[in-house]
């Protein structure tokens, strides 16, 4: 991709954002499903890969290990929060 290809398609983006964006009348669906789709590399206007009603299937590890990993792998951390 040549350097002005790169600049062409970055300023197709930032218009696409600026017109489709939820604080300036976007619809906030519609511009996090551009978003996701620019972010994958596709274009944002082109159809989901799945259908709205399709189903997920969210495989978890299970078993000792697996619970082991859970209990003892890393957590996140949040900062205190200090009332004033």
């Amino acid at each position: 991709m040549t350097p002005s290809d790169d600049a062409a398609r970055r300023r197709a983006e930032r218009a696409w954002v600026r017109e489709h964006h939820p604080d300036r009348g976007g619809d906030p669906a519609v511009f996090a499903a551009g978003l996701a789709a620019l972010r994958a590399g596709r274009s944002p206007d082109a159809p989901a890969a799945r259908s709205a009603g399709a189903r997920v299937t969210v495989v978890r590890a299970r078993g000792p290990r697996a619970w082991l990993r859970r209990l003892l792998g890393p957590r996140r951390r949040t900062p205190p929060r200090t009332l004033r």
